[in-house]
């Protein structure tokens, strides 16, 4: 990879809109995922928060994926070479909810592009503004962060130890992710990246100990938390992964309503060690 981000800047800008029906499947198999039996979703329905990831799928054929199961490079997102790729935060904001039934389109553009050097070698980081209309209403308004990273050396096995006791009022929920939970994510995201299903690719061609349990399933696993908790509408959300998840060891997500109308939520590890951090604003 180059070392300058001028190699680059013919993305920054780059747009791409991308439409859907917002059809009423993808919910019912997310509920199913998620074994919510007792939300009933029909047309007219609104889609919970962070359900429209079930939608605006990407569809590169089949000869287009890269040898991990990813796009291939230089389409909408940069060419860059780096292997390990990973959806590390976003910051979002609901304006109104998005309707089970109606069409809406997604339209993204790629603000940023940075790259340095840290300890586990160069990174880049891209930086893409997602925002979703319905009826030409703007629902949601999405900032993520997408990493890469040069090749490290292996991840080593999280050790399993007693969680911390939790803070007096707080939700927890312990999660036993299996290659059943990660392959139905993958399926209904589309995503065909190996490292959340293919065992000896995830092993032996990345280095990490076992699956690796999807970023933005540990962050819909903390939303629902709220969802399941609160009746109050969800006004914004922020998460940042500071760790991998592996299908090896159950993890917990714990979640701490503040007096400010924010719930702190964290997603820990089966060694104590936060894996995620994220934050939801409620409506007054």
């Amino acid at each position: 990879m180059t070392d300058s981000t001028t190699d680059y800047a013919q993305w920054i800008g780059r747009r791409e809109i991308t439409e859907d029906d917002l059809g009423l499947a993808p919910a019912l198999a997310a509920a199913a995922m998620l074994d919510d039996t007792v939300t009933r979703f029909e047309k007219g329905s609104s889609l919970p928060a962070l359900w429209h990831w079930f939608y605006f799928l990407p569809k590169a054929p089949q000869a287009l994926l890269d040898v991990d199961g990813h796009p291939q490079r230089g389409g909408f997102m940069p060419p860059i070479p780096f292997p390990r790729r990973m959806f590390a935060g976003a910051r979002m904001r609901f304006h109104r909810p998005l309707v089970i039934g109606q069409p809406a389109r997604r339209e993204a553009v790629i603000r940023d592009i940075r790259q340095k050097s840290g300890r586990s070698g160069s990174l880049a980081f891209v930086s893409v503004v997602c925002s979703y209309y319905q009826d030409d209403l703007l629902c949601i308004e999405e900032e993520q962060d997408i990493v890469y990273r040069e090749p490290g050396p292996a991840v080593a096995c999280p050790r399993v130890i007693e969680w911390p006791p939790l803070p007096d009022g707080a939700w927890s929920r312990i999660v036993t992710p299996d290659p059943k939970l990660l392959f139905r994510f993958s399926a209904l995201t589309f995503n065909a990246h190996r490292i959340h299903y293919d065992r000896p690719y995830a092993t032996h061609d990345e280095g990490y100990p076992g699956l690796v349990v999807h970023g933005p399933l540990t962050a819909v696993l903390l939303m629902e938390m709220v969802r399941h908790h609160v009746a109050r509408p969800v006004l914004g959300y922020s998460f940042r992964g500071l760790a991998p998840l592996f299908d090896l060891a159950p993890f917990r997500l714990v979640g701490i309503a503040a007096d400010d109308g924010r719930v702190n939520l964290e997603a820990q590890g089966p060694d104590g060690t936060a894996a995620m951090n994220a934050s939801a604003e409620l409506a007054v």
